[in-house]
């Protein structure tokens, strides 16, 4: 079962250290990011948590024998590991380092480890640090302190339940497909782990379990949204009377779209947002109706809908910061505006 210490697992934001030493370096951060990007590591169990030293993941058969590269899906078994690239100058000097673990023939797959702990030293040159928690130390000085029986399995189950990439720096690698939503909850996955959460969840069905897990992602993405300074709380709700539109031409104003999209209903304010130093369109924009239905109505009939020889997409915006921050420069301007009119 979702032990409920988890839910914050993907709001652990990496600090991917990449390399200032050899290329190949760069393999351990790609297939990493590239496994996150095909939810590979969705449900994944802690399946080894050792006090003050480190918590194992990423085997989607919870053993510790399993997982495999990013190449090894894309290119078969010759290419299930790649080579451990240990740097001298990489070491583990604290908790919340990422290494990738190391299967003792210097080959990494898709296991990875946090530190629980400083100095440990015995780490250095096995296994591939690629990375740092940036935020959520206190999830893990919580798995450091959960109950593990001799093998240093968890007596409740630790999972990940989403990965969010912030920023990837690297291309696909031929061939890799990109799922168009999270793998679903099964009854083979719950079984998979080992008792329930104080009998939280038992006797729950299947279909529940996936609605609060989704519920439960929904506020992780807040979450995550929350800490990069995107929305103000994860608790506030986005606008209803707001289009996000975006992949614009450079070259549509704001003007063009308050036309075309003034069929709907009344705007209050039409923006297309630029580039705060070079004044340039950044090929997005902000639309906001007077009321939600001619939103609604403008989002059901304007997406992937050709303007300036580009085709746009349309969305309802999520971003409430933005949106609180634009929304006084629309009002000012659109003030100013009305007066230029009378």
């Amino acid at each position: 079962m979702l032990y409920n210490l988890v839910l914050n697992i993907c709001v652990l934001e990496f600090h991917l250290l990449l390399p200032h030493f050899f290329f190949s370096f760069l393999a351990a951060c790609l297939n990493f990011l590239k496994l996150c990007k095909v939810k590979y590591y969705n449900l994944c169990l802690f399946h080894t948590v050792e006090r003050n030293f480190i918590a194992q993941t990423g085997d989607p058969t919870g053993t510790g024998r399993g997982g495999e590269s990013v190449f090894g899906r894309l290119y078969g078994e010759q290419a299930k590991y790649i080579q451990a690239e240990t740097k001298p100058k990489l070491k583990h000097t604290k908790a919340g380092i990422v290494s990738m673990v190391n299967n003792g023939e210097g080959l990494h797959g898709s296991q990875f480890f946090f530190t629980l702990s400083d100095s440990l030293d015995t780490l250095d040159g096995v296994h591939t640090i690629f990375g740092e928690v940036a935020e959520g130390q206190d999830i893990l000085e919580k798995i450091n302190e959960i109950l593990c029986d001799e093998q240093h399995r968890p007596y409740k189950d630790i999972r990940i339940t989403h990965t969010v990439i912030l920023e990837d720096p690297f291309d696909d690698p031929p061939g890799l497909k990109i799922p168009d939503a999270s793998p679903e909850v099964t009854d083979e996955i719950i079984k998979g782990g080992r008792l329930l959460d104080d009998g939280e969840d038992e006797g729950k069905t299947v279909q529940q379990l996936e609605e609060e897990a989704a519920e439960k992602e929904a506020r992780s993405r807040a979450t995550v949204l929350e800490m990069i300074g995107d929305i103000p709380d994860a608790d506030i709700a986005p606008p209803e009377n707001v289009l996000f539109v975006c992949k614009l031409n450079p070259v549509t104003t704001s003007e063009d779209l308050e036309i075309i999209f003034s069929r709907f209903g009344d705007i209050e304010s039409c923006e297309v947002v630029k580039d705060k130093k070079t004044e340039n369109s950044l090929q997005y924009a902000f639309i906001e109706f007077k009321n939600s239905k001619s939103c609604e109505d403008a989002y059901f009939k304007m997406d992937n809908v050709l303007i300036d020889d580009r085709r746009i997409h349309v969305d309802f915006s999520q971003s409430v910061a933005k949106y609180k921050e634009w929304r006084s420069t629309f009002s000012h301007r659109s003030k100013r505006s009305k007066k230029r009119t009378k």
